[in-house]
């Protein structure tokens, strides 16, 4: 029999449909997890702490295969599963609906100035003329990132008429390679990051890139705040040589109440919440995990697959 060790939260959702030959141990502690972690050979440990993840996956001496809402896990100890050979299956594509649904938003915020009409329904006035008046049709973004959530970011801005060129690993006809876009940063109204978290993409954008754009140039960020030089970041955003920021991610989160980004007027800062934005998160979630345990009984490959060596 192989044991599963799984959180409570999604036992309704799961465990109707595991297939025989897996037994699942439901945890709804982190005291519960830690004493049940050492048995399994599927593990499920997602928290809303990292630390106790860290520690499951440490005590897991058994592990096979982790599972995890999570698209981003180098928070873990992934040179210690690369030696266990434990094969893990991430969140990757679990949010990107509701994610590329919110750098719309972001954009259209921003373009149409909507945070100062809402500031003016609540002091009850009437505005006499639109604060914003940019319009997304015919303008171009620079899309970093063309995995899950970046390719529904490309097509739902296409249908707004914005001429979106991705980078590629490979340069592409449409797109840019690796070496290919930072010359080119001065030719977009967008720069949307949706990298994911490595050591390749930190910083990735800082002061050099940042001058390179233009000043009317917003740069929307739904990856991970350290692929932004942030102190170099709000120097521009100070400096306005930029036209703004718009932020899910920043470094750290929580970012402290008296950090300068608060009150950028060319900055909004959303707390990480874009792929919060929905109520289907656990249910895609759960079909995805159930899947894959009927993967694993017969032998079939699982996906998708969280390869420690590139760190996503």
């Amino acid at each position: 029999m192989t044991i599963a060790v799984l959180s409570g939260l999604v036992r309704p959702l799961v465990e109707p449909h595991l297939p025989p030959g897996i037994e699942a141990r439901w945890y709804t502690s982190v005291e519960e997890l830690l004493a049940l972690a050492p048995e399994a050979e599927i593990g499920w440990f997602d928290l809303d702490k990292k630390e106790p993840m860290i520690a499951a996956v440490r005590a897991a001496g058994n592990l096979r295969w982790l599972n995890s809402i999570y698209a981003g896990l180098d928070f873990l100890p992934l040179d210690l599963l690369a030696e266990r050979e434990v094969t893990i299956t991430n969140g990757a594509g679990i949010n990107a609906l509701t994610i590329a649904e919110y750098v719309v938003m972001l954009m259209l915020v921003h373009a149409k100035g909507y945070r100062d009409v809402v500031r003016a329904q609540d002091r009850r006035e009437w505005l006499l003329d639109s604060p914003g008046k940019i319009e997304l049709a015919g303008s171009r973004a620079l899309l970093l990132g063309t995995g899950a959530i970046g390719g529904l970011v490309k097509t739902r801005l296409e249908a707004f008429e914005v001429e979106v060129v991705p980078v590629r690993r490979t340069a592409a006809e449409g797109a840019l390679g690796p070496d290919e876009w930072r010359p080119r940063l001065g030719e977009f109204d967008w720069i949307i990051l949706a990298v994911p978290a490595t050591p390749e993409t930190d910083a990735m954008i800082g002061s050099a890139e940042l001058a390179a754009m233009k000043s009317s140039a917003v740069i929307v960020n739904i990856a991970r705040g350290a692929v932004i030089d942030q102190e170099a970041l709000v120097a521009a955003l100070e400096a306005r040589s930029i036209g703004g920021a718009l932020l899910d991610v920043t470094t750290p989160e929580p970012l402290p109440a008296d950090h300068k980004l608060w009150s950028l007027d060319n900055a909004q800062v959303t707390m990480h919440l874009s792929g919060r934005a929905q109520s289907k998160m656990f249910v895609r979630s759960a079909e995805r995990f159930v899947e894959n345990c009927r993967r694993y009984v017969a032998g079939e490959p699982l996906g998708p697959i969280f390869d420690p060596a590139r760190g996503y």
